[in-house]
């Protein structure tokens, strides 16, 4: 692009934040013209006032951005119209119904406006027919929200998107998540350490409810969600009831055949990757791939009776967050004629 579209980024130095600003930092779309954080941090250049937690270097272009108050007339006079959202859900409830109200295009990581019929939970991917939703809320007379989907669902959802032809009938799931999941500061060293909590509050829920809207089917759904002492990657092991006749060679091909032609940036060339290798995938692949995190990576394909089961993982702050809002703002500015003003 000739002229990179202004951006916000609101939240920008908790874990989503941070990857937020890392990718938007050399996006050829993007450019990050306002960061907001907590009141004690305006004025602080970004490098000062984030303790960065990401296992890669913090981009020398991000290091200088001056930290902004939380302000509508501020936003727009640097030219902003996207906001991408790392709020938490309590904060992001009232910030984000206002941001939308005074125009703004909103592309949000909270659970806020996540389950309103109007608003998307979008994987591009999997189900960018949602993104026409944003009429319903009036663009493009007002403002609107995207939302990505919960950062174990977005993964659950793209292993399963290739494999919606055999008819699901059941999907039965537990989930290993990994600490930055719970945001920054997140979960007390003494809770966590050399220990596993088999209780996620309100994950197992989501689960249950989301995959059903982003891929439009209706199996019955049992998920349960452990936090473990593991820094990024949420790991998922997976059974499902198909159709009779599928096999362990129909899931590969189909995931071998999952190559979605797009030319949105933050999109893989292979968004699911399997490998035949017995202890793959792990978490410490969770920065594989090319954009890095971005690839949810499968293995283990195995069929008992007529239940098949795999194991997936994903990136839960960069595929399950903050990359997924980019690929989502990104999908709406090419299809809405953005790229094009």
């Amino acid at each position: 692009m000739e002229k990179k579209i202004n951006v916000a980024v609101i939240g920008a130095t908790g874990a989503v934040g941070q990857v937020f600003m890392w990718m938007l930092a050399d996006h050829p779309w993007f450019n990050v013209a306002y960061a907001t954080a907590s009141a004690s941090r305006v004025g602080l250049t970004y490098s000062k006032t984030t303790h960065w937690i990401l296992p890669l270097e913090m981009p020398s272009s991000i290091k200088d951005i001056e930290m902004k108050e939380f302000n509508f007339d501020s936003m727009k006079e640097a030219g902003v119209q996207i906001v991408f959202s790392a709020l938490p859900a309590n904060i992001a409830r009232e910030a984000e119904p206002q941001l939308r109200a005074h125009g703004f295009y909103i592309f949000s990581n909270a659970a806020a406006m996540r389950y309103d019929s109007n608003v998307p939970i979008l994987i591009p991917e999997t189900n960018l027919e949602q993104l026409d939703l944003i009429r319903d809320q009036g663009y493009p007379n007002t403002g609107f929200c995207v939302t990505n989907a919960n950062c174990v669902t977005t993964g659950l959802a793209m292993a399963l998107a290739p494999l919606r032809q055999f008819n699901i009938n059941s999907i039965h799931v537990n989930t290993y998540q990994s600490v930055s999941g719970a945001g920054y500061p997140g979960l007390s060293s003494l809770d966590i350490t050399d220990n596993c909590i088999p209780f996620i509050n309100g994950e197992e829920a989501k689960i249950e409810k989301e995959i059903k809207k982003i891929l439009s089917i209706d199996p019955e759904v049992y998920a349960f969600t452990v936090r473990c002492p593991v820094m990024f990657g949420h790991l998922e092991t997976v059974w499902l009831e198909c159709d009779e006749g599928v096999n362990e060679e129909d899931i590969i091909k189909a995931w071998e055949d999952f190559k979605v032609v797009t030319d949105l940036p933050s999109t893989p060339k292979q968004s699911v990757v399997y490998s035949s290798e017995q202890t793959f995938p792990q978490p410490k692949y969770a920065f594989w791939g090319d954009p890095r995190g971005m690839v949810v990576y499968t293995g283990r394909v195995k069929k008992k009776g007529n239940k098949l089961g795999f194991v997936l993982m994903v990136n839960n702050i960069v595929k399950g967050a903050a990359g997924g809002s980019i690929q989502n703002a990104e999908a709406f500015v090419r299809d809405y004629g953005l790229l094009e003003e």
